[in-house]
């Protein structure tokens, strides 16, 4: 989840990825509004928004492997880290479009 402000004209003005007094509103990363405004900041800015963004699915996968593999148990996380993986997962379920199949045919 990202945080964000909006003007009085309900556009998106800022954007944190942590809650702060201005950024109190939960948005989806990948909400529209989000990538929106993303393609508005000037392009160094957009830039390493979009790559931490990116990042944050890299983050994801060495998690799956770590657990996957015994190396550390999702019990070890703290509660936040476990609500967020969780919050992760479910967006990640209720994005899936099914396009591949198991044998990884379109």
């Amino acid at each position: 989840m990202l945080y964000i402000n909006r003007n009085t004209s309900g556009e998106i003005v800022m954007l944190s990825k942590e809650p702060t007094s201005e950024c109190n509103e939960t948005i989806a990363p990948d909400s529209p509004e989000v990538l929106a405004f993303l393609a508005e900041q000037p392009e160094s800015s957009a830039n390493f928004i979009a790559s931490d963004l990116a990042f944050v699915r890299v983050v994801e996968d060495i998690l799956e492997v770590l657990l996957d593999k015994g190396i550390i148990t999702f019990t070890d996380l703290p509660e936040a880290a476990q609500a967020k993986v969780m919050e992760r997962k479910s967006l990640r379920s209720k994005s899936d479009v099914g396009l591949l199949s198991d044998d990884d045919t379109i």
